[in-house]
């Protein structure tokens, strides 16, 4: 599945605003950031089942114009969540799916937008996630897909799920970092001033709020420090050093505010900064190893295959192609 650059969203009745300015933030191709040069310019397109006002969760009217006609131009479609998610169930919205995806269509449901996906039969099969509060609804009415309630995303190749609220922001980031590489991902992430990449794996939320004594100021600026230096290959006593507290201390504190150990944090950041370099520069994998913390190429490579599923010469390879594409005016897809 190649790049996408005509996005749909679809909006239930009470749709939320914050999905709305979710998936402008990510796709919109102008707004308070410049045009974002250099970067990809997204064609967003919102619709709804009838076309006209449409009102938001908050009571906000919106004008839209395109109704389920706009999925026949989508390259990626965004169910968006709404109050309106069980109500909106109807054979239109169905079929509609069901044709874009036997189309070859992206298709990603956010939060309570899962349902549709659900309904549509697109999840037959398959592992599903949605916001937490509902899951086990989820999971009732569709029996035929297994819901994990844990999970912030889950992508299946063309279909995939989020979990709600601002996991919308990770499902786009992720599907940005899939289908348009790691620097594209990191820009937009930048201007959204949010981090670039958190596991689908990752829980939605923390069973245990994190204590007041946690100095999240302090942490942030050692997972900076940390995130400049990979080639060094800091230890876990090295940041604790850093953090001015005990190993165990430091431990506890790490799960609390990122929810995973250091270990995984480093591996994770690691393959991140290896991905755009991959993407950005002409480095031999021996060098870009080191640059990031690993001991040789071989090591880079394993751990590549491990997580991403590919060598890092062929990741390489898939994004320039997809750059020449882009930068002659095609849409990289392989449809």
């Amino acid at each position: 599945m190649g790049a996408f650059r005509r996005v749909v969203a679809y909006a239930p009745e009470g749709v939320t605003g914050l999905s709305i300015g979710l998936i402008s933030g990510v796709f919109a191709p102008s707004g308070v950031f410049d045009l974002r040069p250099g970067l990809p310019e997204f064609e967003l397109t919102i619709c709804t089942r009838r076309p006209g006002t449409l009102w938001t969760d908050g009571g906000i009217p919106l004008l839209v114009e395109r109704g389920l006609d706009a999925f026949a131009e989508a390259e990626l479609i965004m169910v968006l969540p709404g109050t309106g998610f069980r109500e909106d169930r109807t054979d239109q919205v169905l079929d509609a799916l069901k044709a874009a995806h036997g189309r070859g269509t992206l298709i990603a449901g956010h939060c309570v937008g899962s349902f549709l996906l659900a309904a549509a039969g697109l999840l037959d099969g398959l592992d599903a996630t949605t916001h937490w509060q509902y899951a086990d609804e989820m999971a009732a009415t569709y029996p035929r897909t297994p819901v994990r309630r844990d999970a912030l995303y889950i992508d299946h190749g063309q279909v995939s799920t989020g979990a709600g609220a601002t996991a919308g922001i990770d499902l786009s980031l992720h599907l940005l970092r899939t289908h348009h590489g790691a620097a594209t991902a990191n820009r937009i992430a930048r201007d959204l001033v949010t981090p670039p990449h958190r596991a689908g794996g990752q829980a939605q939320y923390l069973d245990s709020p994190v204590p007041s004594d946690v100095d999240e100021g302090g942490l942030d600026e050692v997972l900076a420090w940390a995130r400049e230096n990979l080639h060094r290959r800091p230890s876990v006593d090295e940041l604790a050093a850093r953090a001015m507290t005990s190993r165990r201390t430091f431990l506890r504190r790490f799960k609390e505010v990122t929810g995973t150990s250091p270990h995984a944090w480093l591996t994770g950041q690691r393959l991140n900064r290896a991905e755009e370099l991959l993407e950005t520069t002409d480095l031999p994998i021996e060098h870009i190893a080191h640059h990031v913390g690993y001991t040789s190429g071989a090591a880079l490579r394993d751990q590549f295959i491990q997580q991403r599923g590919v060598p890092p010469r062929d990741y390489r390879r898939t994004f320039r192609g997809r750059s020449r594409a882009v930068a002659t005016g095609g849409s990289g897809n392989d449809r």
